[in-house]
């Protein structure tokens, strides 16, 4: 069965479909940065609390799952350098703990960073979701909950903060 396919397969819970659905228009529209980075990053924006609703929703109580194969960390790289340099100087921000006083190099956060985190989580995903729906879901669940859950909430805050600065689709 085709990954379009098992998405649509209604055998699979409607929430975990929802989950694969956002999932895989995410890391559609990352494979797509490129051009113009003010709609680019708005569609981001957009998406981003829609896929932490989603995943929000989904249970891990009694969930357990092997971790897949590692990512290729040149890859990663590679993604990471991309966005960050299509991001620029939006790329980024400070977290709780960072230096104020020490200027702007002493600013932790990373949009580009937590973006690709959450891709490549998502990703693995993906990979297993054609063979086994529940397995996905529950590297999702799991993984959200322990990793790529605080990228979503710092890149969902520092989007927040450019659109109240109006620097998010403008």
């Amino acid at each position: 069965m085709t990954q379009t396919a098992r998405l649509l397969d209604f055998g699979v819970h409607r929430e975990h479909r929802e989950v694969a659905v956002l999932a895989r228009r995410y890391c559609d529209l990352i494979d797509a940065c490129s051009g113009d980075r003010d709609a680019w990053l708005l569609e981001v924006a957009e998406l981003l609390p829609r896929l932490h609703a989603a995943i929000a929703s989904i249970s891990t109580l009694g969930r357990s799952f092997e971790r897949p194969e590692f990512v290729d960390l040149d890859v990663r790289f590679d993604l990471f350098v991309r966005l960050r340099s299509l991001l620029a100087d939006r790329d980024s921000y400070w977290l709780e703990f960072d230096g104020f006083g020490e200027g702007a190099e002493a600013m932790t956060g990373s949009l580009a960073d937590d973006l690709t985190d959450i891709y490549y989580e998502l990703q693995q995903g993906l990979s297993l979701f054609d063979q086994d729906p529940e397995h996905a879901i529950a590297a999702w669940s799991i993984g959200y909950d322990r990793h790529w859950g605080r990228h979503l909430i710092d890149a969902e805050r520092h989007l927040a903060s450019l659109s109240a600065q109006f620097q998010l689709g403008s």
